[in-house]
């Protein structure tokens, strides 16, 4: 007996190893590993002007050497800690993020003791605490700003008690009123800075985020038009040889029966030659079906018309897309099968199927089917047994063209076309996996869920 046909008949593509998700670093995550050399440039800046500054003034306010010596040490633990930023270009988003903090904190406690080792908050350099609150609100998070925006107050509020005030600038009792004002000054700017600056950035990265998934969204789509093109192709280029092959199985089976008849012939060979004639026309008709749905899939989800179906005749649909022989394997349960759902049903089904199809391939006793019918949507979940999938296979799952099968069983598009499907109905498909505990994958749709009234029959 010939051996069955793969139950996937492949179509030559080409591969595509190009994410279409952007990473989740685009926007917020990224910008202080991109910051750090500026920072680090910057740091060489204000630590060079700041000992310029303070060897100038040290002899028109009389500054003693000995104060000029430690007032330097904040200047050189700053340089120490840049030689170590140089080389911190190898970070993760996160730790960039958290160390870009740090320095700034660090940079504030600096700034203060050398404030403070100058005359304090009569020091006009005094606002240079407003500079590590400003690059906060570009490059961090927000929570870092208001962190920094209170420790740069604070600190300031500690010169009024602790400074070494200068000869020529010596503090009175009458002064101290000033000195307040100057305290409630800077920490209204500073209030000001981090909030209104802080809102400004929030936006331009809100924008940007949208401007990242309007890409990313467009791309799909250009992705989902060349393969409408690939299938109605591949239609046209394999549907002539598929027609022949369908032609001469039937001849080959007219001949079978012919030969079973003939009594001088060997029963056993026509019955061989007859079954696999209808093999072959089986396997056939599976090729064009393929092709036709590959062509379906590929540019009917936009223009199908919503239709009303129950949830029992969808689940029966979706399970007889699945080979025969893998049927006893999948375990339904329907909520509300009774339930009527309002929505594209033929790319639901065929969207079901597709992750069917991969949960029955991951291995596995079983696989669970789950329909769940909301108010305003319904919830589609699948649920595996089998080996699982890493974090990488896992953020690349839903890529077109990218699959884990061996070559001929499966083109990696199953789950690429039910994301897209399911987005431009304004749902979503989510994956839940880990390796050695299975995969759940979720499809959920907005539709109208209406529940049968009672004493009628669905």
């Amino acid at each position: 007996m010939p051996r069955r046909p793969a139950d996937v008949v492949p179509l030559k593509t080409m591969p595509s190893d190009v994410s279409m998700t952007p990473s989740p670093h685009s926007a917020k995550d990224v910008a202080p590993k991109l910051a750090l050399p500026w920072v680090v440039r910057l740091r060489y800046g204000m630590v060079l002007c700041g000992a310029a500054a303070l060897l100038a003034a040290a002899p028109v306010f009389h500054i003693s050497a000995r104060i000029v010596l430690w007032a330097l040490v904040p200047y050189l633990l700053m340089l120490g800690t840049n030689l170590w930023l140089r080389r911190a270009h190898h970070l993760s988003p996160r730790a960039a993020q958290q160390t870009l903090g740090g320095i700034f904190v660090f940079d504030i406690l600096c700034l203060t003791a050398v404030l403070g080792l100058t005359g304090g908050p009569m020091n006009p350099f005094s606002l240079l605490f407003l500079v590590q609150i400003t690059l906060s609100v570009v490059v961090l998070k927000k929570e870092w700003t208001w962190t920094l925006g209170v420790l740069s107050a604070l600190c300031f509020g500690s010169l009024f008690f602790w400074n070494v005030p200068l000869m020529d600038m010596p503090i009175l009792p009458a002064e101290y009123p000033h000195l307040v004002g100057m305290w409630a000054a800077f920490v209204a700017a500073a209030a000001l800075i981090s909030f209104f600056t802080g809102r400004v950035s929030d936006a331009l990265r809100d924008r940007e985020l949208e401007v990242l998934a309007l890409q990313e969204k467009v791309a799909r789509q250009e992705r989902l038009a060349s393969l409408g093109t690939l299938a109605a192709g591949a239609a046209h280029e394999l549907g002539t040889p598929l027609g022949t092959i369908a032609i001469v199985a039937r001849e080959l089976e007219r001949y079978a029966t012919t030969l079973a008849q003939d009594e001088s012939a060997d029963d056993d060979l026509g019955d061989d030659l007859s079954e696999d004639a209808r093999l072959i026309r089986a396997e056939v008709e599976r090729c064009q079906r393929i092709l036709q749905g590959m062509s379906a899939r590929g540019a009917e989800p936009v223009g199908e018309a919503p239709q009303t179906i129950s949830v029992s005749e969808m689940l029966r649909q979706m399970l007889d897309q699945v080979p025969e022989a893998k049927r006893a394997r999948i375990r339904l349960h329907a909520h509300d099968e009774q339930a009527w759902l309002t929505l594209p049903v033929r790319a639901t089904v065929q969207s079901l199927g597709a992750l069917v199809s991969n949960a029955l391939d991951a291995g596995g006793e079983s696989v669970e089917v789950e329909a769940a019918c909301k108010h305003d949507h319904v919830v589609l979940t699948v649920r595996d047994h089998g080996v699982g999938m890493s974090e990488e296979v896992l953020r690349r799952v839903t890529e077109p063209f990218f699959t884990t099968k061996p070559p001929g069983h499966g083109m990696g598009l199953g789950t690429f076309l039910a994301r897209t499907f399911a987005e431009r109905l304004g749902g979503v498909l989510t994956y839940d996996s880990a390796p050695g505990r299975g995969t759940t994958a979720t499809l959920i749709l907005p539709t109208r869920c209406m529940q049968p009234r009672s004493g009628t029959n669905a």
